[in-house]
């Protein structure tokens, strides 16, 4: 299988050079692809998966292409990833394409990290300036220290400061102004990911989390 992989990496090397200055390493236990340095494709177990964004995922779902799934502690976990089908490699021109739509999602989407590096935590989906001001008492300035910290060690402080658990909605508001969505369209991965961790909290939470 690893050598089926390598041999596919080579013919993706190929077929996607016109995107810019090709590599390839190990990354998810196969091979990441990427061009000019920004990652936008996977070859596992010899198969290619491209990488979706916001912008183009509905297009993927559309080819009814197979989202790439893994196991992680015993659940299943969808990554953005698509795989390209047997019909869809009989048909170069129609690839690029597909490769090309995949990298200007993860370029568009390395622009956007940059743009709102610093916005205000207001700015954020679900969050309120009641809920902003909250966090700036636990050193959560803006959304670069949101991300830095992650919605679980947020709520955690969150909830000290209050001295009781907040709820898990509150957990779901906070990975989605991470994620850029509204709480109700949070991913199902991200979704259950979080209620799993929520459900082994304690009843109540310490005032010391630091």
């Amino acid at each position: 299988m690893i050598n089926q992989s390598k041999k596919r990496v080579l013919e993706c090397l190929s077929l996607f050079a016109p995107l810019g200055n090709m590599r390839s390493r190990t990354q998810f236990g196969g091979f990441s692809l990427s061009a000019d340095r920004v990652m936008f494709a996977l070859v596992s177990e010899g198969e290619l998966y491209l990488r979706a964004n916001n912008q183009n995922e509905t297009h993927f779902r559309r080819k009814k292409m197979e989202r790439l799934t893994y196991r992680k502690r015993g659940m299943s976990v969808q990554l953005r990833y698509f795989k390209v089908s047997q019909e869809q490699w009989n048909d170069p021109q129609m690839l690029l394409k597909l490769g090309t739509l995949s990298l200007k999602g993860m370029q568009y989407d390395i622009e956007e990290r940059k743009n709102n590096e610093t916005r205000r935590l207001k700015d954020l989906p679900n969050l309120t300036l009641a809920l902003e001001k909250m966090l700036w008492q636990v050193g959560i300035e803006n959304s670069r220290d949101l991300r830095m910290q992650g919605a679980c060690k947020t709520y955690l402080k969150l909830c000290a400061i209050k001295k009781k658990n907040l709820g898990i909605n509150l957990l779901m508001a906070l990975e989605g102004a991470i994620l850029g969505f509204h709480e109700a369209a949070l991913p199902t991965a991200s979704r259950e990911s979080l209620t799993l961790w929520f459900n082994r909290q304690p009843p109540m939470i310490p005032a010391s989390v630091h």
